[in-house]
């Protein structure tokens, strides 16, 4: 019998099944797989499902369209009639030929309005009766950076003036993205009328400020010229009749554009109108510039109205409280935890102990027996009491042949002493102390001994070597290509042991699961600040009870406001009021996320001087840097690698001691320069949590050189250079640039040499490493000032212990 072979009915052809827009009965029932589509509870037994659908979406588009009439009709609402709260319009100009006064006349002059009494620096008030409401503009001088993003941050509409035949500069750009990391309302891009365009040239140079404009403000979509009778005319009623975009960070808050001050025996009297939020005489507000103050009476100021006989006002109305804080409800001024409430739990000495001042402690003690008090007192070094220099005894009676190095000991412990008593002098804590010796370690060996006063004799050098030398300290582009090349890599000292010089820090198996306890020595700062056991529940309790306050002043209302203990150069100046939510005055630790601007070249390390925007607030903070996590998280530990550079394309966290804020604010980081009225924008981000356990770990890496090397053991020189910081350092374990791992298995000789022991094969070229870490804390901020003379100048002038902190 003979086999046939039949091959698999793999190659038959399957043509592709037809498919109609219009399906038959059947083949929707065959799809359909004995399955029965579900009748819609709302629809009548023996209606039509497909008419009843098509009503309904009738009416869902009918309900959508009524809810955004509805929401387009309150948000203007407060604006409608003359008599209503004015829109306010912040004039900025972006170049120096270009003048605020000139636009705003040219603006009023499409509705036949005088402007001849608008300043240039000021606020000024006109009446759109055509378009039945009224226009607050406030003219910004060129170059007044602060004032201009203060008038921003207020301003329902920005108009940017810009120029024809001159470019904008550094300083316009600098405010440009400043103001786009701030938030910006509802933007108007005019041409200035001051300069005059050729007809020929004008469509190319349009188009080019309109692509300039738009790299800030993408929704710009045309730009405005001012020579033009109809252009002028449209851009008011864009000011008059659209309505203002939101804000995201001014939710919840109030502010008022002060049209007068007045100040009186501390009291200062702002007039103005209320916008954003209700405004409740329990809260506390904010004055940019001077800080956060209490209100003691809110009186209505209604404008006066002209009388039905003829065109002359009428009387005043009498003023009218509306509202006054409650004294068990009302916010006090307490940011931070006073010092003094902690002196039972303290041990620190008086200030009277300190300056010397003990006679009254000392008139309790009794005599000492005859025979123990010392031979002889030596001479009071400088900066030391009388109680601490009895115990200095002179040394040149008790031997004959060292009376030169008798006193150049005395004179040596004078010195030290006196270190000493001047860091108790201003109760700084062992942490601080620390942190000042480690500073003093990283100094140069001359310079170090220079600075305790120990057997160095100061030369003063000549002004060429003196310029020289403080240009080669400035520059920091070197320390941060070899901070980038070699990072956290120091030199173990060799006059120093390496137990005393890095006794801060410590071992770590795994820096991300490692445990780490948050409140172990901890500075003195932290007996300060405020922590609070869940932010977030905090803030959303805030915010409903904000809006279920019942004295309160509704946005809209012409108001007189009374701020207490005000200083008097508040009322020299246009005042911007910001209301400020219930514990945003509490001082806590804040955390930002920033990004370096890409057009900011300069050096900018941890602890550096720095100007902080955030709200309506602005501090003078000296934040440090640390690693941001993936997706935000804290991690097992929360534990986060210290920065000592921020630098480009990288997202950092930023940490400053500083008010409470609520809400993902922008916050800015801002750099004095030598022209004042021009800061550097060095880094923009948004506040990301008052988180206090949070760890940021400095690490340092002590590297050492395989002397000689056999499989996996090898014999390691130049990390440490005597045997006892071997046996100190011993349980930390060691790991290799190539990845190895190992540990210290004994110390050889007395030099510091050791035998380790490794996970696998060593090549003789690896290095050596042992990673140590501490915790570091930032410095404490305070509320900047535009009057205050500040180092921030590109020349980094900052002392000298921070520019020598690692």
């Amino acid at each position: 019998m003979v086999e046939t072979h039949h091959h698999r009915p793999t190659l038959k052809q399957q043509n592709k099944p037809f498919k109609s827009k219009h399906a038959s009965k059947g083949s929707l029932k065959d799809a359909a797989k004995g399955r029965i589509a579900r009748q819609s509870p709302k629809a009548s037994p023996g209606s039509n499902v497909v008419a009843q659908s098509r009503l309904n979406r009738r009416n869902n588009a009918k309900q959508a369209q009524m809810t955004k009439r509805n929401t387009l009709v309150s948000a203007t609402r407060v604006f409608s009639g003359v008599d209503g709260a004015p829109r306010i319009v912040a004039v900025i100009p972006l170049t120096e030929d270009v003048s605020t006064k000139n636009t705003v006349r040219a603006l009023a002059e499409s509705l036949d309005v005088a402007a001849d009494d608008c300043p240039e620096d000021g606020i000024w008030r006109m009446r759109a009766d055509r378009f039945k409401t009224s226009l607050q503009f406030r003219t910004v001088r060129y170059r007044s950076f602060y004032t201009a993003l203060d008038a921003c941050k207020l301003a329902d509409y920005v108009v940017f003036v810009l120029s024809s035949s001159v470019e904008v500069d550094t300083w316009g750009d600098t405010l440009l993205r400043t103001l786009q990391a701030q938030g910006l309302p509802d933007v108007i891009s005019v041409v200035s009328a001051d300069t005059s365009i050729d007809p020929k040239s004008r469509p190319g140079i349009f188009k080019s400020l309109l692509s300039f404009i738009q790299y800030f403000v993408p929704t710009q979509s045309r730009i405005f010229d001012l020579h033009a009778s109809s252009d002028r005319l449209n851009a008011l009623r864009s000011l008059s009749e659209s309505k203002p975009a939101d804000v995201r960070w001014k939710e919840g808050r109030s502010t008022i554009l002060g049209e007068s001050t007045e100040w009186d025996s501390g009291t200062l009297k702002i007039t103005g109108v209320v916008r954003g939020s209700p405004l409740s005489a329990n809260r506390l507000v904010h004055l940019p510039n001077f800080g956060d103050f209490q209100i003691s009476k809110i009186f209505s100021a209604p404008l006066p109205r002209a009388s039905r006989s003829g065109n002359a006002p009428s009387m005043d109305v009498e003023p009218v409280v509306l509202a006054e804080p409650v004294p068990s409800s009302a916010d006090s001024l307490v940011s931070s935890n006073d010092p003094e409430d902690f002196t039972n739990e303290q041990t620190w000495p008086t200030a009277e102990e300190m300056d010397g001042g003990v006679d009254d402690i000392q008139a309790d003690i009794p005599d000492a027996a005859v025979g123990t008090t010392p031979k002889t007192v030596r001479r009071i070094p400088k900066g030391m009491s009388e109680y601490q220099a009895a115990w200095i005894i002179d040394e040149d009676d008790g031997e004959d042949d060292g009376e030169d190095d008798g006193e150049e000991v005395g004179e040596e412990v004078g010195e030290e002493a006196g270190v000493k008593n001047h860091s108790m002098d201003g109760l700084v804590t062992e942490v601080q102390q620390e942190d000042e010796d480690e500073e003093m370690q990283d100094m140069p060996m001359d310079e170090a001994q220079t600075d305790i006063g120990v057997g160095v004799r100061f030369e003063d050098l000549d002004m060429e070597e003196e310029e020289a030398q403080l240009n080669k300290w400035r520059n920091r582009q070197r320390e941060e290509d070899d901070d980038l090349s070699f990072p956290d890599e120091v030199d173990t000292p060799k006059e120093i042991p390496a137990r005393t010089r890095f006794q801060r820090f410590r071992g770590m198996r795994s820096f991300r699961t490692s445990p780490w306890d948050p409140y172990e020595n901890l500075p003195r700062d932290y007996a300060r600040i405020f922590q609070f056991e869940d932010f977030k529940r905090t803030e959303r309790g805030v915010r409903r009870r904000a809006e279920q306050e019942l004295v309160v002043v509704e946005p809209g209302v012409r108001i007189t406001i009374h701020l207490k203990d005000v200083p008097q150069e508040a009322a020299a100046s246009p005042a911007f009021l910001f209301s400020i939510l219930q514990h945003e005055h509490k001082t806590s630790v804040l955390n930002f996320t920033v990004q370096r601007n890409t057009e900011y070249a300069g050096s900018v390390r941890s602890k550096d001087p720095l100007v902080l925007c955030v709200g309506a607030r602005r501090l003078a903070v000296n934040p440090i840097y640390s690693q941001h996590t993936r997706g935000g998280g804290k991690g097992p530990n929360n534990v986060h690698k210290f920065e000592r550079y921020l630098r480009h394309g990288v997202t950092s966290v930023a940490t400053t001691y500083g008010p409470v804020i609520y809400g993902k604010q922008p916050c800015i980081l801002l750099r004095e320069s030598s022209d004042a009225e021009a800061p550097h924008l060095v880094a923009m981000g948004t506040f990301m949590n008052p988180d206090t356990t949070r760890i940021i770990a400095k690490r340092i890496i002590l590297t050492g050189h395989p002397f000689k090397v056999h499989k996996k053991t090898a014999t390691i020189r130049y990390m440490f250079f005597n045997p006892d910081d071997v046996h100190y350092f011993k349980p930390i374990q060691l790991h290799t640039k190539h990845g190895r791992t190992g540990h210290i298995r004994e110390s050889l000789g007395t030099h510091g040499y050791f035998k380790a022991y490794f996970d696998g094969p060593i090549n003789q070229m690896d290095t050596i490493c042992m990673s140590l870490y501490k915790r570091v804390f930032p410095k404490w901020s305070s509320v900047w000032t535009q009057h205050e003379s500040k180092q921030l100048t590109d020349g980094h002038q900052v002392s000298q212990s921070d520019a020598m902190e690692e």
